[in-house]
């Protein structure tokens, strides 16, 4: 029989339903995992996605034709059942099942298997093949638990507000932040957001998904309180006017990058925060055994390395050649894709708040 899913210059193609996934190049019908850039782009002509997903789509990619699927829900198209499911990685991802004659294929995206309060959680699904990130596929990757974090940037954002100095956290506008902004403990003072993060996190409060008052630059006219405050900011704001404005500040950076102690150096902050909305080592294990898949795909990251491990555990394991990023390193691509919603985010003088 021949694959399910198979690899061509536009992307990842299912034959028996004339669609690809997260294709890198214009097509008619693309299933989107989620709302990334380096899976999400513009020009298809039509785009399905996990219901949840779709308002962020929207936001980041303008007016697309799109249709929204509840998890869960199986969808007929052509000679395939197509059905979303939870993986975990942002608000709206999703894993692409696809079901053709008795053999099922589940296409995962990105994920994580930790869930947290931002997005639904991770749940597994069933398979014959399972096509895998390995972003962070090495055994090194491990993460430690989130509250843990958290903690960790309260604790960092309290010391130095009880001196007198902002506190910058460096991390991606889309995911990243709404997932910091869930843990801060909103009592140790004012939160303020970049343009960017501002805009995508009033898309996920639009959503339901609650989130602590958050406020952009210019409505903080007090300077003593900006002095207690945390800035949640991408990196493309590191060095900017914009990031003057705040005086003497501490920086961190928050990212599974920064178990790598090289990683921090490179960035030049003060504090690294290890915190990834990717699977870790264990967290890719898992989902693999949770599969029950007899055979893996290993795409984006460190595939030579999770192939071979997979083929000395007894898994059929290979690898897909695709054009997928790690989201993480994108985030400048992310920033200027950011769409509609990041332009509404304007300071007074109509300059965005970016």
């Amino acid at each position: 029989m021949a694959d399910l899913v198979v690899v061509r210059p536009q992307g990842l193609y299912c034959e028996a339903g004339q669609f690809y996934i997260d294709p890198w190049r214009p097509v008619e019908r693309a299933v989107i995992t989620h709302a990334h850039a380096d899976h999400a782009r513009v020009g298809h002509g039509h785009y399905l996605s996990a219901a949840a997903g779709v308002p962020v789509l929207r936001a980041r990619l303008g007016p697309i034709h799109i249709d929204g699927l509840e998890y869960g829900v199986p969808l007929r198209h052509k000679d395939v059942t197509i059905s979303l499911h939870p993986a975990g990685h942002v608000l709206g991802s999703a894993q692409v099942r696809i079901e053709h004659r008795g053999e099922v294929w589940v296409a995962s995206g990105d994920y994580k298997v930790e869930a947290d309060a931002t997005c639904a959680g991770f749940e597994p699904v069933r398979c014959d093949t399972f096509i895998t990130e390995s972003t962070f596929g090495l055994p090194i990757y491990r993460w430690q638990p989130q509250r843990e974090v958290y903690d960790d940037i309260n604790d960092w954002w309290r010391k130095n507000a009880a001196e007198g100095r902002a506190s910058v956290l460096f991390c991606y506008a889309f995911g990243k932040a709404q997932r910091i902004l869930s843990g801060l403990d909103a009592d140790i003072g004012p939160i303020v957001c970049h343009g960017a993060a501002q805009a995508l996190t009033q898309v996920y409060r639009d959503c339901g998904v609650r989130l602590p008052p958050t406020r952009m630059v210019h409505e903080l006219a007090d300077r003593a309180a900006l002095k207690r405050a945390i800035v949640i900011a991408p990196p493309s704001a590191a060095g900017s006017p914009w990031i003057k404005r705040f005086g003497d500040y501490s920086d961190a950076f928050a990212s599974g990058w920064m178990l790598l102690r090289g990683a921090r150096r490179r960035r030049g902050v003060d504090r690294g925060f290890v915190l990834s909305d990717h699977a870790d080592w264990p967290g890719l294990m898992q989902a693999v055994e949770a599969s029950g898949a007899q055979r893996v795909i290993v795409t984006h990251g460190s595939i030579p390395t999770m192939v071979r491990w997979l083929r000395q555990k007894g898994w059929q394991a290979g690898a897909f050649d695709t054009e997928y990023g790690d989201d993480e390193a994108a985030e400048a691509a992310e920033v200027a894709d950011a769409g509609p919603a990041a332009a509404t985010a304007a300071s007074p003088d109509g300059a965005a708040d970016a």
